[in-house]
Formats: C-alpha cells, sequence, structure tokens
C-alpha cells in the first residue's frame, strides 16, 4: 500500500548541525518517498541521507512561490542593513528590535513559497509539514501558504505593533494552520500570544530502536580517545547558546579529584573557557569544534558514560540532547531547570539530576562514574518518556491533517 505523500519544509537544511537534520532524515526514511522543500539547498551529509531514503528534494518553484521567495529574500537582506544600522545600544528598543520584526516577515514569506511549493508538486491532500516554523504570523502563513502543520520550538521574538495588526488582518488563516509545540512551557507561551491559535503539544524530535549504540562502537570510540576502561568520560554535545550554564560545569570540573575524559563537539564554542578546562589538572579535554557530521556525534556518545546536559532555571525546550541519550542508550546527567522534564525523567535508573547552578552536586555526580557507572536506558525507554518512533510521528501527522482539512 502506497504511503499517503508528505511534504517536509525545513529552511535550515543548508545549515550542517542540529537535530532538525537527524529529524528530518529519519522522517524521510520512515515514509519512503517524501518531498523535501529546501530554499537555501541542502548540507552533503543531510542530502545523502535524503538519497538514501528516496527523499525528492526541491527549491521553491512557480510563479508565486517565486515572488514570495523573492520578497523574502529581499526582506531578509533589508533585516541585515537593519541589524547593523541599529546595533547600538543607543538607539531606542523599538528600532533594535526593527530587524527582527523583518526578520519575522521573511520568515513567513521562505515558509508560504515552500508549502506552496509542496502543494502543487505533491497534491493538495499532500501532508505539509513546516519542521522549523517562525515563532509569528501563523495566520499569514495560513492565508499566503495554505493549509500545512507548522512545529514551533520556541519564542525568541515577538510581534511588536505592526505584525500584530498583520496578525489580526489574517487570523481567519489561523484555521489553516496547526500548530505543535515540542513541550506544555512553549504551548503555553504560544497560546498566551495567540489565544485563537490552534496548538498542540508534540514532541519534535523522534527515536528508532536501531539508532541505539552497541558494544563494539563503545569499544572503538574508547580506543580512539584513548580513554582506559578505568576511567569516566563524559560528553558536552551541541552549541554553546546563552541559556546553557557552562559556568557551574567549569566550576564542578575544578572540584574533581579524580581524572575525567570530557568530550566537547559543536559550535558554536567559547575558546577561552576551553582552555580554562585543558588547564584543570584532572580534566583530559577531548575537543571536536565545529558543526560535527553524524557518524562523529554517534562515537562521542558512544565514548561517553554519560552526557550533560546543564541549562540555567526555567528554559522549557524541547532537548534534543536527552532524546539523543534515549534514542542511542546513553546515561544522563542533567540540571532540574525545566520541572516538566525533571518530573518525566523521575526514578529513571539511567538519570541522575541536579539543582540547577549546584557544582558541588554535579562534581559529585561526575566523580561516581568512575566507580558507579550508571545502567544505560533501556529500548523501552523512549516510550516510556512519550518520544514517538518515525512511523509513528508520520502516523500522528497524517491524522492530525486530514483533521485541519
Amino acid at each position: 500500500m502506497t504511503a499517503p505523500p508528505l511534504v517536509l519544509v525545513e529552511p535550515n537544511l543548508h545549515q550542517l548541525g542540529g537535530h532538525r537534520h537527524r529529524t528530518l532524515a529519519a522522517l524521510a526514511a520512515a515514509h519512503g518517498s517524501a518531498l523535501v522543500v529546501a530554499p537555501y539547498g541542502v548540507a552533503g551529509e543531510t542530502r545523502d541521507a535524503l538519497e538514501a531514503a528516496r527523499a525528492q528534494v526541491s527549491a521553491p518553484t512557480g510563479a508565486v512561490p517565486a515572488v514570495l521567495a523573492s520578497a523574502a529574500t529581499a526582506a531578509a537582506a533589508l533585516a541585515r542593513m537593519a541589524r547593523r544600522a541599529f546595533a547600538s545600544r543607543c538607539w531606542p528598543s523599538a528600532l533594535r528590535r526593527l530587524p527582527h520584526q523583518v526578520t519575522l516577515v521573511a520568515r513567513c514569506l521562505t515558509e508560504c513559497a515552500c508549502v506552496r511549493t509542496g502543494r502543487r508538486l505533491a497534491g493538495g491532500t499532500a501532508t505539509v509539514v513546516v519542521l522549523t516554523a517562525s515563532e509569528a504570523l501563523h495566520g499569514a502563513a495560513g492565508v499566503l501558504g495554505g493549509p500545512h502543520i507548522r512545529f514551533v520550538h520556541e519564542v525568541v521574538t515577538t510581534e511588536d505593533a505592526v505584525l500584530r495588526r498583520l496578525g489580526r488582518l489574517a487570523r481567519r488563516g489561523q484555521r489553516r494552520v496547526l500548530v505543535l509545540a515540542p513541550t506544555d512551557a512553549v504551548r503555553g507561551e504560544l497560546v498566551a500570544r495567540f489565544p485563537h491559535l490552534p496548538v498542540r503539544a508534540r514532541p519534535f524530535a523522534v527515536a528508532d530502536p536501531d539508532d541505539r549504540l552497541i558494544d563494539s562502537e563503545r569499544r572503538t570510540a574508547r580506543a580512539v580517545w584513548k580513554i582506559p576502561a578505568t576511567e569516566a568520560a563524559v560528553c558536552l554535545v551541541g552549541g554553546w547558546w546563552p541559556y546553557k550554564d557552562h559556568e557551574v560545569l567549569e566550576a564542578a570540573l575544578a572540584r574533581l579529584e579524580a581524572p575525567l575524559h570530557l568530550l566537547v563537539a559543536g559550535a558554536p564554542l567559547d575558546p577561552d573557557r576551553l582552555q580554562r578546562w585543558a588547564g584543570l589538572p584532572e580534566v583530559c579535554l577531548h575537543l571536536l569544534p565545529g558543526p560535527v557530521a553524524e557518524d562523529t556525534v554517534r562515537a562521542v556518545y558512544a565514548a561517553a558514560d554519560a552526557t550533560v546536559v546543564a541549562r540555567r532555571p526555567g528554559v522549557g525546550k524541547e532537548s534534543g540532547l536527552v532524546v539523543d541519550a534515549v534514542r542511542l542508550g546513553v546515561p544522563l546527567i542533567i540540571s532540574e531547570h525545566d520541572p516538566a522534564l525533571t518530573k518525566s525523567l523521575a526514578g529513571q535508573a539511567w538519570v541522575r539530576t541536579f539543582p540547577p547552578g549546584d557544582s558541588a552536586g554535579l562534581a559529585g555526580l561526575l566523580r561516581d562514574l568512575s566507580w558507579s557507572p550508571l545502567p544505560r536506558p533501556t529500548a523501552a525507554a523512549a516510550a516510556e518518556l512519550g518520544v514517538p518512533s518515525a512511523a509513528e510521528q508520520i502516523a500522528f501527522l497524517t491524522s492530525s491533517f486530514k483533521e485541519l482539512l
């Protein structure tokens, strides 16, 4: 039986790294004949994965999408010019926010061009999903683009007066979209700003049994980085964004009294902080800077006895790093920054938590790894935490889109 047509829109596929690439490739592989619309091209590694998944890749095509894409390019260029012009804090906040407002317009126009392209190429009944959608102008996206599902991962920029007025004019378009938020916290933010917008909480990341690391991968990875079996290793994966708390990890590392191998992979990183870490007496730093290929990320996780996730209090967005731990089978050491996430992880033998900012507590957990390793997540851990498989996610998206139509 042929699977219903599926269109996956991802505006950021030209940038290597991030969980969107992995999730997109998993969905495309599970479907078998998806159409992927990428307005700025596709990074090489992701293109290889999409070819293996027999997915068709397209840029925005057609008369109307071309006009929308051109307008989006012009708006993005204007936003860049405005950011440079109003970067100084001597300007009023309204002017300093203007570039971000123009960026929201550019993102909306890009999404609309991609959605219209997907509907034209795959047919009007195809399930159309924007995997990384803007947090604003949802009604306008529905009016200009047509019916689609949109994943909004976090609310970074809110609408100012002009965009709010545009949103009111296009409010009827909100009935043509379904917004999916990865956590209840993000859903709450969206509902507060858009009370008439249909919003559901739904995990974005997916996990499949074949993702799990095997023992031979672990042995090979530890041998590559020369990590003795008697010494503990942890990994820190992903870019160092402001909501991540690297100060608490630095303070914890300074408290160590036994050797610890620390594998750091991602971009951007803080070279000054890394230099301080490399100088700590008990830390053996293994550094992999820049966007890292998927097979290298697997090797980093394979070498680690646990992955560390430290965030600042109140961060409620979905953690792809937690899902990485679940799907790959890696123990987790995580801050209690999100009460909902902490509650969902409670009682899991493969998880250890510490209060945000508690460097002594984190140091104790790192110290214990050398003499009391944590068990690895079971194959059922993803289902226990509500993380869907790729096939389950496609079934949910397809049925939700039928309801939307």
